[in-house]
């Protein structure tokens, strides 16, 4: 099974600059994307019903904003599309898919603004869906998306100048500690320990070109899943959006 994750930073924008052309390359199973910014209706034929896929869409209320997708080959059981934040669930940032031996949750978690004044509410997030996981009663779990964090030094390009801001504070990083905790494992990191493998840039200061990045990106498998793990990847050429996708291959 072949997972590919991506904020796409507007749908409708990412198809424009290549992103079928990647997906028609990869072949993936299943497509998680986040920051969609777009309803249904906005959303060109050729997306809305892509060979092979069925599509799952959790737009914001907001037009324009968030929001999640999901195509994939395998109708899942069961969708959700809420978490019991109002909030988060009007904003569009998961889709839960329930499948006979797994659940797969594509999380687009929030930012926090730059000046830490959505800090609160973007920790109030972790606690719901930290609450969330623990009710999951299957043992194989996937959750994949955008969480706005970068969780060790190594995740980011300049950890020293950070420190303090948004997307490495102490209290946020600690939110990825826990999840760990909760016998959770970085797929990436089974593969790859090493620093400068990032999936978000700034678009100021030639930051892409520089590989001045952020690693936010993350694909969680339960413990026991983990190990089905063959693959991950960071695909850092494709550029349809200031993220790059990742892929998780069990």
């Amino acid at each position: 099974m072949k997972i590919i994750s991506c904020n796409v930073n507007g749908l409708r924008s990412a198809n424009k600059k290549g992103f079928l052309d990647f997906i028609n390359k990869e072949k993936p199973d299943t497509i998680c994307l986040q920051e969609i910014k777009a309803q249904k209706a906005d959303l060109p034929q050729e997306l809305l019903n892509l060979k092979d896929y069925y599509l799952y869409l959790n737009p914001a209320e907001k037009k324009g904003y968030s929001g999640v997708a999901v195509f994939t080959k395998e109708k899942p059981i069961l969708v959700r599309d809420e978490l019991g934040l109002e909030r988060f669930d009007k904003e569009g940032r998961l889709l839960e898919l329930e499948y006979p031996n797994f659940i797969l949750v594509n999380f687009y978690l929030p930012h926090g603004g730059r000046k830490k004044e959505n800090l609160n509410y973007k920790l109030e997030t972790y606690t719901k869906v930290f609450g969330r996981i623990k009710k999951l009663k299957k043992k194989n779990i996937i959750l994949i998306g955008d969480f706005n964090i970068a969780h060790e030094e190594a995740d980011l390009a300049r950890p020293k100048e950070n420190k303090n801001n948004i997307m490495f504070t102490s209290e946020e990083r600690k939110q990825l500690d826990t999840l760990l905790a909760l016998g959770y494992v970085d797929s990436f990191r089974e593969f790859d320990v090493d620093a400068g493998n990032y999936t978000w840039w700034p678009y100021a200061f030639k930051a892409r070109e520089r590989n001045l990045g952020w690693r936010i990106d993350y694909a969680f498998v339960s413990n026991e899943l983990s190990k089905r793990i063959t693959k991950t990847s960071i695909y850092s050429n494709i550029n349809f959006s200031d993220h790059c996708p990742i892929g998780l291959e069990l």
